[in-house]
């Protein structure tokens, strides 16, 4: 593995293991999450959201295929957490992520995500730099293997509707990133969303800890909302909660 990706693994560990932001995840998730749930980390990276949903009391099934953060998660993952190296996307198939070894977190299966981000705002100081070759499953092997989840976290560059292509039965709950500058790929999400039920949202952007409103809204609503951020304007997550 090269020298970067390791350098990638640790400026990860970095941030996303910040004493804060851990106590920010386990009350957010304290609050979402019912002991006994069953949760769906997809794109779990180092792993910090299936830990803070863990402390909830949640079952928690754990997806990386990227390395090195899989063998990150191997080694330090509580027992209790299940770890599957794969992919979550329309079928079952060997796939090719491009790979950033520095910002590991961009890295994406979607193929047409990293030359769009190459000229989005934020984005300019990215290198894909490599490949990987990684399995990948359907979110429906997933939950013949381990169960209807109550919530399922999607964070996968670009690659959600992928995810959601491989889902036949609408999920209770679940969240996906955004990102201002590819506001459509999300507008893309609800569509799919609304084609497997009847859903109510609400964002939590960057790293706020809370929902930004009070209320849940209707998709209308959120189309409404997405339109108006700015294009270099800072990610964050949609939450969808089943009507």
């Amino acid at each position: 593995m090269p020298l970067r990706a390791y350098l990638g693994l640790i400026r990860s560990l970095a941030i996303y293991y910040n004493p804060l932001r851990r106590r920010q995840l386990r009350a957010f998730y304290g609050d979402l999450l019912q002991p006994g749930d069953l949760a769906f980390d997809i794109g779990a990276h180092v792993g910090s959201r299936s830990r803070a949903m863990r402390a909830a009391g949640a079952r928690v099934v754990a997806c990386e295929p990227q390395e090195p953060f899989a063998g990150f998660l191997r080694r330090s993952l509580p027992r209790d957490i299940v770890l599957v190296q794969k992919a979550i996307g329309p079928s079952e198939a060997v796939a090719q992520m491009a790979v950033s070894s520095l910002h590991p977190t961009v890295s994406s299966l979607s193929t047409s995500f990293a030359a769009e981000a190459a000229g989005a705002p934020g984005f300019g100081h990215v290198r894909w730099d490599r490949s990987q070759q990684v399995q990948m499953t359907t979110m429906d092997a997933l939950i013949a293997t381990h169960g209807l989840p109550d919530f399922v976290k999607i964070d996968v560059e670009g690659f959600e509707l992928d995810v959601l292509s491989g889902l036949g039965q609408p999920l209770p709950m679940l969240s996906v990133e955004y990102l201002p500058a590819f506001r459509d790929r999300t507008l893309a999400v609800i569509d799919r969303l609304e084609s497997l039920g009847r859903y109510r949202f609400n964002p939590v952007t960057g790293e706020a800890g809370g929902f930004l409103w009070d209320e849940w809204r209707d998709a209308d609503a959120v189309r409404a909302w997405l339109a108006a951020l700015p294009p270099e304007g800072g990610s964050g997550d949609l939450y969808a909660r089943l009507a």
